[in-house]
């Protein structure tokens, strides 16, 4: 690899790394590592296919129209070299898609359709953890390079450490903002608990008891109810028990 390629790939490895930032956007991340394989590999297009952790429709991005169209048609079709990797986390590897009719037979006629005649597919994985694939794309038949193709896993292998970091950081981002308003709810509804015991005459437990019976009889949130209680828009008298 020449001096400038060798600067390219390089630059490519840390704003791969570099995900733990205010303004990260998942798309262009991932239209960079797609258009990036094109320009340091010897391939002539690149998609991705990212499962998301939360349930969600997977992530597709792609150096150009034609390589996300396949990865659409993997999805719609549930065939293909990008579920598979998926599936068993492994290299999957097809030189020759003419030949791949047997193994995905949508999918292998829509890539000969687009001119591409062989794939090499990359599982994003971090140990026993699969996040997606990568595909790439030959317009001609045979194997990648292995030197190339070393080159591609490196690439996927940093890309999937920074997409596990920003995982990691939005759970943990969820996590507190969870903790946080229970906490909240928490404090407005023992707020709330000492105003209906202090206008009724009731103990602490007798009040939690009555906001609670309320709540469930009205269908409502507990801790919206006693916010409504604290900021006084609700008539505690409609929480007096029964003579």
């Amino acid at each position: 690899m020449t001096s400038r390629p060798a600067e390219e790939l390089a630059e490519t490895l840390v704003q791969l790394a570099d995900t733990l930032v205010d303004e990260f956007d998942l798309d262009a991340f991932l239209r960079l590592l797609a258009t990036r394989c094109v320009r340091l590999l010897d391939v002539d297009a690149a998609a991705l296919l990212l499962v998301e952790d939360d349930g969600k429709d997977p992530v597709i991005g792609a150096s150009g129209e034609s390589a996300e169209r396949l990865e659409l048609l993997e999805v719609a079709s549930d065939e293909g070299p990008s579920l598979d990797s998926c599936r068993d986390g492994t290299v999957v590897v097809e030189p020759d898609l003419a030949a791949a009719a047997d193994r995905w037979p949508t999918f292998a006629a829509a890539a000969l359709s687009a001119g591409f005649a062989a794939v090499h597919t990359i599982p994003l994985r971090l140990r026993s953890e699969v996040i997606g694939a990568l595909n790439l794309f030959r317009g001609h038949p045979g194997e990648l390079d292995p030197v190339v193709a070393r080159i591609g896993r490196a690439m996927a292998d940093v890309a999937t450490i920074g997409l596990l970091h920003t995982r990691a950081l939005r759970r943990q981002e969820n996590l507190s903002e969870q903790l946080q308003h229970a906490l909240s709810s928490r404090v407005i509804i023992e707020q709330a608990k000492g105003v209906v015991g202090e206008r009724l005459g009731l103990t602490m437990d007798a009040a939690f008891a009555a906001l609670r019976g309320y709540a469930r009889s009205h269908n409502e949130k507990l801790a919206e109810l006693a916010g409504s209680v604290v900021d006084g828009s609700f008539d505690t008298r409609a929480l007096q028990p029964p003579a």
